[in-house]
């Protein structure tokens, strides 16, 4: 399983707006070939508030796949409206995993 991370810096009262952007996002991303789940966790300490959202996926190929239909850049447009500056994004092979 693959996971693609993306760190959004949120703007100030902007936490509520950018989860119900992200949740309203969720059924286009299901569709997806290979798409498992995805969090989205943040930090309340820090000002502006940090928001990771993970994404999971089954192989390297699907998550790829992904980037090369704008689906992606549609999701990451919606939300982006509601951060500071572009999200950082990263690639990571998951190594352990356990859902209920």
């Amino acid at each position: 399983m693959y996971a693609r991370v993306t760190h959004f810096r949120i703007l100030p009262g902007k936490l509520v707006e950018f989860s119900l952007a992200v949740q309203s996002l969720i059924p286009e991303v299901q569709s997806q070939k290979g798409f498992r789940g995805v969090l989205v966790v943040h930090t309340q300490t820090s000002d502006p508030i940090e928001v990771e959202v993970l994404s999971l996926w089954e192989t390297q190929e699907d998550l790829d796949a992904t980037e090369k239909n704008l689906s992606f850049y549609h999701a990451l447009a919606h939300v982006q409206g509601f951060a500071q500056g572009f999200p950082s994004i990263h690639v990571h092979r998951v190594l352990v995993s356990k859902f209920a």
